[in-house]
């Protein structure tokens, strides 16, 4: 069975350990990068921020503020906690420049971080009625739609997207829309689903290890160790020299009580041929 604490963002969690960089599902995309990096670098005490923050305020007021000067305010008053004010400034900059949806897609986030799903959820409508394969947007109102107990709704929307995503040719946000398919597909309880999911974008992306990393959790998470490890071993052949170990992946199945991966057999099976007996367990 699944964990219980498996979350939606737990697969983006695990596979940003082993450094495939997929898209994180669990909100914060923009507010968590601008906090953290804040918060990393050498970035100045809260006293000289607010000096900063003053001072493009001051210009802003005076009608001297260049685009530059308002994006600089607007991160500075997110890392000063200031969302109200951030709110403020972020709404006429996106009705000033439609067609800049990160911009909506940011103010969709602070009122999310403010409380307001209700503003937030139009907010994400705007850009989808645009933009239907948005997959930030997708990822954010997903989020949303859980956290109101509205999981079919998030599932049938992100469906519809991975459909036109896919047909009749395959866009490059397809992966990104698939994997929240499938994660939206474990939350909902549908494991068997979910796993022709990720056999599916294993095929539609036959040189990315996401799919096959995500079926390798999905196995893992249901008790099929050998599953687990044969799909760890097709995404070791889609490493640039897979004939030489993969840290990243050894690291994951020694996390997982697996043995070091192995040069996988050259008649091995692509994810789209016949299962072996291990991968029939699945679900």
């Amino acid at each position: 069975m699944p964990s219980p604490n498996r979350s939606l963002s737990g697969l983006w969690s695990l596979l940003a350990v082993s450094l495939v960089g997929i898209l994180a599902l669990g909100g914060g995309w923009w507010l968590g990068h601008r906090q953290s990096a804040a918060q990393a670098s050498a970035v100045p005490k809260r006293t000289l921020l607010t000096k900063g923050a003053t001072r493009l305020r001051l210009r802003l007021d005076a009608d001297e503020a260049t685009p530059a000067d308002r994006q600089r305010l607007l991160e500075l008053l997110v890392a000063l906690d200031r969302k109200g004010e951030a709110i403020g400034l972020l709404e006429p900059m996106a009705d000033r420049e439609p067609e800049r949806w990160s911009l909506r897609l940011m103010l969709a986030e602070l009122r999310r971080d403010q409380g307001d799903r209700s503003d937030a959820e139009r907010e994400l409508r705007q850009i989808l009625n645009l933009r239907p394969t948005q997959v930030e947007a997708l990822q954010l109102l997903s989020l949303l739609n859980l956290e109101q107990g509205r999981g079919a709704a998030a599932e049938a929307r992100v469906k519809a997207a991975y459909g036109m995503a896919i047909k009749p040719d395959v866009r490059p946000e397809a992966l990104g829309i698939g994997l929240l398919l499938a994660e939206l597909q474990l939350k909902r309880g549908q494991a068997a689903t979910a796993a022709a999911t990720y056999l599916q974008l294993a095929n539609l992306s036959p040189q990315d290890q996401r799919p096959l990393l995500g079926l390798a959790m999905l196995r893992h998470d249901r008790g099929d160790t050998k599953g687990a490890q044969e799909a760890l071993a097709q995404a070791r052949l889609r490493s640039p020299d897979p004939d030489k170990p993969d840290p990243r992946l050894d690291k994951l199945a020694a996390s997982w009580g697996l043995e070091p991966l192995r040069s996988p057999s050259p008649a091995r099976p692509s994810p789209s041929e016949p299962a072996s007996a291990s991968s029939r367990r699945i679900p």
